[in-house]
């Protein structure tokens, strides 16, 4: 199969696993609204994952217009929910912290035993 094949067949499996993870297994007290913007969130991390950005709260900002907590907000039920690991490492300027995340080793996993990576 073509690399480009590969590639679109694993996005859909992506897409089709967080819409299962995430609208399948509500959080308690979880807002309809607030599960579409993991979907949404979970999108735009993963392309980021795969052009290689690193997942840090300034870089999300940057991409995703949002405002820090509103991306806080999304990406901290993100690793609640398991489906992205946080770390918390030097910032960009080195002398402060900052959270950088990654998507969850057991995520990857349920990706991989689609057939598709």
């Amino acid at each position: 199969m073509t690399r480009a094949l590969t590639t679109q067949w694993r996005n859909l499996a992506f897409s089709g696993l967080i819409l299962h993870e995430i609208l399948d297994h509500p959080l308690e007290d979880e807002t309809p609204q607030a599960r579409l913007k993991q979907v949404g969130m979970m999108t735009v991390l993963y392309s980021m994952n795969q052009a290689h950005q690193k997942l840090t709260l300034s870089n999300i900002m940057e991409i995703t217009a949002l405002t820090r907590s509103g991306v806080k907000e999304t990406v901290d039920l993100l690793v609640k929910r398991g489906m992205l690991d946080e770390t918390i490492v030097k910032n960009s300027m080195g002398r402060g912290t900052a959270r950088q995340f990654e998507i969850s080793e057991a995520l990857l996993e349920k990706l991989s035993s689609f057939g598709a990576g």
